[in-house]
């Protein structure tokens, strides 16, 4: 009994009493940083003691000696700024045609039996071929100009706009389809009104991997008779063991990517908030 009382009037620790403190977690932005400081720092560690040939890794200085002679010099006949121009040329033109075609064979698709017995066929047969497989027969039919590595990316592109598009279309609400009937809307206003805007982030998404799709497609296709372009001069660079423009080509393409992604995110974000998790 005495020793219970004893304990009972033992001063309390107040750090005891507080409640464990969560603990923050650490911010993913710098776990990117700390990332990219890592492998920057294992490249420039292996190139300062040699332990990769400069022919096969160039250390990180030569890489940015290269693109900036890439920018104010230029390679093959062009600057940076005209090989990005090229290629950007390029990948828009065939997102536009991809988009033209995609929306509405997407919207075949996910609404018609009789456009999903025409064109799904058609969309699975082009969607694992590797744009490598069908490059020659783009060249016999349409040439070696700028329409032929144009038509190679769209064709990269299209199953992916197409594919979303009509997932888009199918997951559209029953009951918002009934309630716009129900008002008197007909079939031209159901798909322009309800069926249309509700796949709509569905149709964003599909753009975000055409765009990924286009770029893997573009050093293929600038290997048509191209005499500009950053597919062209990374081939360029490469034939002539030119391995830090190659790398500067390859940084280049990477944050351009970046910054179209970040660009689509944007629109995704102001058109459909209401969709978008980010």
């Amino acid at each position: 009994m005495i020793l219970s009382t004893e304990l009972d009037v033992l001063p309390i620790d107040a750090k005891d009493t507080e409640p464990a403190r969560a603990t923050r977690p650490i911010p993913t932005a710098l776990i990117s940083t700390l990332t990219v400081g890592v492998i920057l720092g294992l490249w420039g560690l292996a190139s300062a003691y040699a332990l990769v040939s400069p022919v096969f890794l160039p250390s990180p200085r030569q890489v940015v000696i290269a693109l900036y002679n890439l920018v104010v010099k230029g390679f093959v006949d062009a600057t940076l700024a005209e090989h990005v121009g090229a290629s950007l040329t390029r990948i828009f033109g065939a997102l536009i045609a991809s988009i033209i075609i995609g929306i509405p064979a997407g919207l075949a698709i996910g609404t018609s039996r009789v456009g999903r017995g025409i064109l799904d066929p058609i969309v699975e047969f082009l969607r694992p071929l590797p744009p490598l497989a069908y490059l020659p027969l783009v060249i016999i039919w349409v040439g070696i100009g700028e329409a032929s590595k144009i038509t190679v990316i769209a064709l990269s592109m299209l199953p992916s706009i197409i594919l979303s598009t009509s997932a888009g279309v199918r997951a559209v609400s029953k009951e918002h389809i009934n309630a716009a009937r129900s008002l008197g809307a007909g079939k031209r206003q159901v798909l322009t009104e309800v069926v249309l805007p509700s796949a709509v982030p569905s149709i964003l998404t599909g753009i975000r991997i055409a765009l990924g799709a286009g770029w893997t497609t573009l050093v293929a296709a600038e290997l048509v008779a191209a005499t500009s372009g950053i597919g062209f001069m990374i081939q360029s660079a490469a034939q002539f063991l030119v391995t830090d423009i190659v790398i500067s080509g390859i940084i280049v393409i990477a944050l351009i990517a970046i910054f179209l992604e970040y660009i689509a995110r944007l629109i995704e974000r102001r058109l459909v908030p209401w969709a978008s998790h980010r």
